[in-house]
Order: structure tokens, then sequence, then C-alpha cells
């Protein structure tokens, strides 16, 4: 090794030292990513597992270049948590890093002043700045001509073969075509297989295929303090009640990872009737909850964090102690990617999966919302124009869901055939080619995970080195300590009082349904005369369901019913609709029954609508019965209204003026029981009380 190379291992062992501790040396690759990016400018990919060290190659490698007079580095980071715990580890190398994202819009300008005086050593970006016009036109041009470095995080997000495909990535690629030659650039993932690191590379503009330009370090991702078990149990309140029998067993703190928002906060309810200290954590908990929640977790106040994959990438808790899944998901790589928050630093944490039949019917319905197929994005591209279009305007003309629609948006985008700009969404003009083999490919490499998943909870070899082959790692090898290798782990058996307890809450039904309040945007644009507000006079009240079709407890018995023959509601369920409405506690009773007719299941509805009648002793003034065929179902708010806007013939019979329950099957969007309760509304009566047996979601 020539002296300089000696002086720059000293300095980069005395950077990672004020990270880590006096005790702290580089792992050889560390060294190799650190040399590569700073003695030779090179562009390089790490896939490393959790814990390894990624964030210290480019904390290292940013003090070297910023000592060696270059710009700051520029960090591309998906999640808020990630960008907090960077923050806090780049202070101890005494690393000035700022971060620009949706939650301190105050301080932008503050930041960019910044970073233009020298005195930020570390700008943390959220993926979806890229594409915001503003910082697009008047910042990035700034910071590409003057970073000393690029690193994109969680790198496995660029890739729609990936478990955790991130759209706002796709700019990368533009990016780093746009940086100043020899400008280093990091990419780093925990989880990537062949397929995903190929593709990242070549989505990034890497060229791993030529050795001579990228560097790829791929390392073992064994992690010698997981302990894995699989304990298969037949039914949810089995599950829920092992989960709460055990909880106080397993070691330290840890996370409960569920597969929807409503089993999150069902069971999190539920444990802490049972004396656990837990709290709940999904994609709807406020901002300054999860702030909470993390920071409880990360001091032990807290038993566990019941989450769904809101928390994932980036949460750092070294001494997590366990990872329990109640549901698996539906990819090994995904599994493998949430187990990794835990045991970096002790010695044995376990990690427990609860698979149930459910979770298949969860699966189904996240792979619905895969990329559109190809006459909707036809659709898409033909409504976009040189003006401006916003989001909100577009969804009444094209029937896709907001969250796919700004997905397409944003692939449209970085692919070149759409722009984002002040005001919306604009066509480019360019051709643009619908990739239809690739995603028929990627649709197939879905179902062949999900296999995997199914074929890992039965499976007969070491479970550490199933995950392990599944990530493409050569040198997996038995762990040893799994429930395979060293016999079972955990007893499948369950206490009686817990599985009891469970069974009553999971059984016990009735959720609020809120009114909508608002009218979409846009909706002169189909010829629906309504806009804003919805007035006071127009709008129902609060509803009520039994359950949630993704319910842990009623969501399977509800999707069986709702998908079923056109039969007569079961007594179990009519007595659930007993139990909800008695405990509704409505300001006025309700002095009457409508249903709300329907041409895919007529005698369903009526029966149901007859029975709640009777069984209230309450007249069943009628059905407000459809005006002709109803349109399949649409995707967005704005297509929904339309499709129910006429829906529904004048009522019949005579409407009273005091409260009536309007009783339908399911409610989606919430849009047809609006419409209905206007229509009721203004026929008279004073209230329209929602009642349904499921509600989506």
């Amino acid at each position: 090794m020539a002296t300089t190379e000696q002086d720059l291992r000293a300095r980069a062992e005395e950077v990672l030292a004020t990270l880590a501790g006096p005790d702290a040396r580089l792992r050889e690759d560390q060294w190799t990513a650190v040399e590569a990016l700073v003695a030779h400018r090179r562009r390089a990919l790490v896939v490393q597992r959790t814990g390894w060290g990624k964030s210290a190659v480019y904390f290292v490698a940013t003090a070297l270049l910023r000592a060696a007079g270059a710009g700051p580095t520029v960090i591309v980071s998906p999640l808020l948590a990630l960008m907090r715990n960077q923050i806090d580890a780049a202070a101890l190398a005494g690393i000035t890093a700022a971060t620009v994202n949706s939650a301190n819009t105050a301080d932008w300008e503050r930041t960019y002043a910044a970073v233009d005086a020298g005195e930020v050593d570390v700008l943390l970006v959220s993926p979806e700045r890229l594409n915001n016009p503003d910082f697009r036109d008047r910042v990035l041009p700034r910071l590409t001509a003057s970073a000393g470095m690029l690193v994109v995080d969680e790198a496995h997000c660029v890739s729609d073969w990936g478990h955790d495909f991130r759209p706002d990535y796709r700019r990368l690629r533009a990016l780093i075509a746009e940086l100043p030659e020899g400008i280093p650039v990091l990419a780093t993932t925990a989880t990537a297989n062949d397929r995903v690191v190929t593709d990242v590379a070549e989505q990034l503009g890497l060229g791993a295929h030529d050795t001579g330009s990228t560097l790829v370090l791929r390392g073992s991702l064994d992690r010698e303090s997981l302990r894995l078990s699989v304990v298969p149990l037949a039914t949810p309140a089995q599950r829920l009640g092992w989960l709460a029998a055990h909880l106080d067993a397993l070691p330290g703190a840890g996370i409960v990872y569920t597969l929807t928002i409503a089993a999150a906060e069902e069971v999190a309810e539920f444990l802490r009737e049972r004396g656990h200290p837990v709290a709940s954590y999904t994609g709807k908990t406020d901002p300054e909850e999860r702030l909470a929640a993390e920071s409880d977790l990360l001091a032990n106040r807290v038993k566990a964090l019941v989450a769904t994959s809101a928390l994932g990438m980036g949460f750092d808790k070294p001494d997590l102690g366990f990872v329990v899944h109640l549901g698996a998901p539906a990819s090994p790589v995904a599994y493998y990617q949430q187990i990794g928050r835990a045991g970096r630093a002790v010695d044995r944490a376990e990690v427990v999966l609860l698979p149930g039949r459910e979770d298949r019917d969860i699966w189904a319905y996240f792979a619905s919302l895969a990329f559109p197929p190809e006459p909707l994005v036809r659709q898409t591209l033909g409504v976009l124009g040189p003006e401006p279009l916003s989001t909100a305007a577009i969804e009444t003309r094209v029937d896709l869901s907001r969250t796919r629609l700004e997905m397409l948006l944003k692939v449209l985008d970085s692919d070149g055939a759409a722009q984002r700009v002040k005001g919306g969404w604009i066509a480019t003009g360019e051709e643009w080619v619908y990739d239809a083999e690739r995603h028929q490919r990627i649709a197939q490499a879905r179902s062949a995970e999900q296999q995997a998943m199914l074929d890992y909870i039965g499976t007969d070899e070491c479970r550490l080195v199933f995950l392990r082959r599944q990530l493409d790692d050569p040198s997996a090898a038995p762990c040893g300590r799994c429930d395979v290798c060293a016999g079972p782990v955990w007893s499948a058996d369950v206490d009686a009082g817990a599985t009891t307890a469970a069974q009553e809450r999971l059984a016990r039904p009735g959720v609020e349904v809120p009114p909508r309040k608002q009218w979409p945007s846009g909706m002169a644009e189909l010829g629906i005369p309504v806009a804003g507000r919805i007035p006071a006079a127009e709008l129902a009240e609060s509803g009520r369901v039994i359950g949630r079709l993704s319910d842990i407890g009623w969501g399977t018995r509800l999707r069986e019913l709702i998908g079923g023959d056109d039969a007569p509601v079961p007594k179990d369920v009519l007595d659930a609709c007993v139990r909800v409405l008695a405990g509704w506690g409505w300001t006025e009773r309700p002095v009457g029954v409508v249903g709300i007719g329907s041409r895919t299941r007529p005698h369903q509805l009526e029966h149901l609508a007859r029975r709640i009648a009777e069984i209230g002793r309450l007249p069943l003034l009628g059905m407000l019965v459809p005006a002709g065929q109803r349109p399949a179902a649409a995707a967005n708010s704005a297509q929904r209204l339309a499709a129910v806007w006429g829906a529904f013939e004048e009522p019949a019979f005579e409407v009273p003026h005091g409260p009536v329950l309007l009783v339908d099957d399911l409610i989606d969007s919430g849009w047809t029981a609006t419409v209905a309760a206007r229509h009721l509304r203004l026929a008279g009566t004073s209230a329209v009380l929602p009642f349904a047996l499921a509600m989506a979601g």
C-alpha cells in the first residue's frame, strides 16, 4: 500500500472512531468502498446486510472528500426516520447535515442558503423532492454542479422488481447523468437479489456490467443473532391469543408487524386491553405521533410497536430484541428486510412468523394495485397536453385511483413522456413505449415470490438459508439456531384464557364510518353540478358497519359473504348487526329503514333491510331502486361519484321527516351512501344514518 493510501486509511479510521467509538475499525469492504469513492472518484453499489455499516461508508467518505475541498454530499433517502437517524449519526463525526423534506418546508430557504455558503456537509433529500418543480428547476442544478458525492440509500427502491418500488427514485438516473465528471456515486441496499442488483445498476446508469467503472460489493447476509421460527396456528384468535400470552417472554422491546392498517390498530388495542404497553404505527399515524412512538421504542418505554411496513427502512434500534409478524409478507425479500431491524447489537433476537390463511387475500389486493394496463396508460397520456392539469383534474378523465395515478405519472415523467410543472402535469410529446413484456414478467415474479413465502412457512431446511438463497447469497449455510436447525423454539400451545379474550375481541362488531363532507374536484368536467363542501342540509350522519374487509376478526367472514351468492344474511351476521345498532348511541332513534337496491344481490339486500326493520320494530319504508344498469365499480372518487350520481329512481315511498336508517351491504368509497343520503335529505328527512355489513379497506 502506498504511503498516500496508508495516510488515507488512517484518516478514515479516525473519522470512524468519532462515529462508532475508539475501538471501531473499518471492515475491509468498507475501506474498499471508501478508497474507491475518495481516491478514485468511482461509482459503487454496496449490497450488505442491515447493520453492516453502509452509512459509515458515506459519512467517512464525506469527511475525507470535504477535507480535500469537495462540495457537499447529497443523500437521497426515502424515509423521515432514516433522515433523523442519519443527521444524528453525522453529528458524531463532526459532519453538519441538513434535510429537505415535506415535514420542514419552513426551513428550506435557510437550508439552501447554508448549502450555498458551504456550511452544510451533507444534504439529505427525499426522492419526492427530485420531482418538485421548484426544487428540480431552481435548486437541483446548483446541487449537481457543486456536489462532492451523490448517495442513493435504499437503492432497491429504484427497481420495480424489488419489494419496495418507489417511482420517484427513477429520476435519479437523469440526476446522475447530469453530474460533472469525477463525482463519485454510492448506491446502498440490504435487500437485493441478482436481478434487482442488475436492474438498479441499469436504472441508475451505474454501468455495473463494466467492472472497470463500477465497484460492486456484496457481502454475506447472515445475521448471527437472529433465531427464526414459524408458529402455525389455525385461527386469528389463536394467533392473537398466542401473541398476548408470549409477548412478555420475548426479549427486550420489539416490533409486531401486521399486513394492514386495520389489523395494526386492532392488535394494538387488544394488547393494551391485556395490559401490554404497546402503540400502533401505520401510514395513517400523524407525524408527531410517529416520532413519539419511535422515541418510546428506542427508550424501551413500550414493549412493542404494532406496525405496518410504514415502520421499515431507516428505523435503527441496535438492541431491538424481537420481530413478530402477525401475517406473512408477500415476499421473502420483504420479510428479510423487516426482520433485519432486530438483533444488530444483541446476542439473541427472536424472529417469529404467525402466518394466516387470510394472508393470500391481502396479497391479492395489493397485487391489484400494480402498474396499470396499456389502455389506461394511453388514456392518461391522451388527456395531457401543453397546459398543466392537476392530478385531481386528471382523475375526472381517467379511472385510476389517486395512488395508482400518481405512480403512473411519476413513471411517465421519469421516462420522459410527461413532466410535472407548476400547476400540474403536461405531456412532452416524446414517444413512449408500453413495456408489456416487462410488466408481465414482474407480475410472474410477484407470484413466484408469494409461492416462495408459502414454501418458507413449510420448509424443512434452515430458515435463514432459505431467505439468503432468495437474495442470491452464495455463502448461505445452516444457521444452527432456527426452529428447523435446532428444533421448535416456541410452543404452538395457546393459553385458553388469552385465546378466549382474543376471540371475544375479534368478534366484537362495530366500526364508525365518517361521512363524506367534500365533493371531488372537477366534477363539472363530468357534467355533475357540485363543488366544494357538501351543504349541511344534504349530509349523511356518521355511519356504522360490522367491520372492515381487512379486519383480522370479521374480515374473512365478511369477504366470504359479500363475495358469495345472493343468499339471505346468516344469523351470526344478523346478530352482529343487532349488536352494532344497539351500541350506536344515536341522538334520535330512526323512524324507519330504507334499503339500497342491488342488481347483483337484490335478495340479500332486501332481506337485510327487512330483518333489521323487523328486529328494530321499525317500518321498512322501501328500497332506493337503481335507475338502470349500474356501471362497473370505478377506481377514483370523481369517477365513483359520477357512476352513482344518477343511479337512483325517485323514492316510491313517502319519505318521513325524522331520521332514517340507510342499509347497504358494503361501504367502499362512500359515494353511494353520500348520494343516497342527499337524495333522502332533499326529499325531506332530517337525518340519514348509513349502516352496512362491511367497509372496504
